[in-house]
């Protein structure tokens, strides 16, 4: 999916604006790891026909505390509903997304 390293994806956490150009779907999940919500989700919106813009849509509403909302992009992006701590998810999907 990128042309770029984990590493420059997690630098980018710091950065504002971050230093290299990141696809649509990291840009959300950039910014929901940031606290940036709203704008991430105005994202993920434009992306959830494609079941890696569901698994990150359904990632922002875990992020929400909108869990039933949650589980219908969980099931739409045909992952499970994750457990984990939502910033150890969206590291998670981002790492996930770049290796592709």
């Amino acid at each position: 999916m990128a042309t770029i390293s984990e590493q420059q994806f997690l630098a980018s956490l710091e950065q504002d604006p971050p230093t290299v150009e990141l696809p649509p779907l990291l840009q959300a999940i950039r910014l929901g790891l940031r606290g940036e919500w709203e704008t991430a989700h105005g994202i993920a919106q434009t992306m959830e026909d494609d079941a890696d813009g569901a698994w990150v849509h359904a990632w922002l509403h875990r992020i929400e505390g909108d869990l039933g909302n949650a589980g219908y992009w969980y099931r739409r992006a045909g992952k499970p509903a994750a457990t984990e701590s939502t910033d150890a998810e969206g590291r998670a999907i981002a790492r996930a997304l770049l290796e592709r």
